[in-house]
């Protein structure tokens, strides 16, 4: 295989640029293992002291994530994010203004490698003040193992959760798509009944998280690694489709929601694909 290295005269904001999604791909991967190793280590040492002050602080704080979290406007002015954001870069689309008295929930498509509580959720979208926004994958673990390069297979013809979600609290459904989202990684080769997707399939249902074996580019060549392409990525969001709240929405109630939203992420997909680089003949495909 032939690599290819990375120029040495990149400017430096480029150069950020790739440290920024560096430090998000560590995050992803590594940061969690890191922390715990850490924390045996002071556990098993000197500093013992620290691991138990920390253990007691995950002690109390362990119902923060399932409640709204800690929102930090600090850690949200930090340039980082403006680093990562022009990596790609990444745009916000909204075709309509949404009333800030209601909350909502975005149907996210495709999956982006992400996953989410569904107590969480509930707290958000629960709020009466309104003004809220939960953001769901609904595709889940398993689109993440098709996501590829010019993939538009989404797994959202079984997947209600969302719409009981979105009934039980009254939240407004949002559909939104992000184009260009599976361009940003390949993915081996793991087609339905192969090896390696029988693997991943087990390994899914026993931790509950998808493996996909993704692979892009590294820091200093192109060839290979697992930093993300620097491909744009628009993200549209769409029109709300009113929920009157069901506290114990029948299968009918359901059904029908759920029809609607089909209907209407088709409808977005369909305004907008021609705007983002793709042809008349792709459609999405649910399953």
């Amino acid at each position: 295989m032939k690599i290819e290295f990375a120029p040495l005269n990149i400017p430096l904001r480029r150069r950020l640029q790739t440290a920024a999604v560096l430090q998000w791909v560590f995050s992803f991967l590594a940061l969690a293992q890191c922390c715990l190793a850490a924390f045996v280590l002071l556990a098993l040492s000197d500093w013992w002291m620290v691991a138990m002050l920390y253990g007691g602080w995950l002690w109390l704080d362990w119902d923060t994530p399932s409640s709204g979290g800690r929102r930090s406007q600090w850690v949200r002015t930090w340039s980082v994010w403006d680093y990562f954001r022009d990596y790609f870069p990444l745009t916000l689309v909204k075709t309509v203004d949404l009333d800030p008295k209601k909350n909502y929930i975005f149907g996210f498509h495709p999956h982006g490698l992400v996953s989410s509580s569904k107590s969480s959720l509930s707290y958000l979208v629960s709020r009466p003040e309104g003004g809220n926004v939960a953001v769901i994958a609904v595709g889940g673990a398993p689109e993440a193992l098709d996501a590829r390069p010019g993939a538009l297979t989404l797994q959202v013809r079984n997947r209600k959760g969302f719409i009981k979600l979105a009934l039980k609290h009254g939240a407004q459904l949002v559909p939104v798509f992000s184009f260009g989202e599976n361009e940003l990684f390949d993915q081996m080769e793991n087609p339905t009944g192969s090896p390696l997707r029988r693997l991943q399939n087990r390994l899914q249902s026993i931790m509950g998280v998808a493996m996909p074996l993704f692979h892009a580019r590294g820091v200093f060549q192109y060839s290979f690694g697992l930093i993300p392409y620097r491909k744009p990525i628009h993200t549209v969001v769409g029109k709300p489709i009113s929920i009157v709240q069901t506290p114990s929405p029948s299968t009918e109630d359901i059904e029908g929601v759920h029809k609607v939203y089909l209907q209407s992420l088709t409808e977005l997909f369909e305004q907008h694909k021609h705007t983002y680089g793709l042809d008349e003949h792709q459609h999405l495909n649910f399953i």
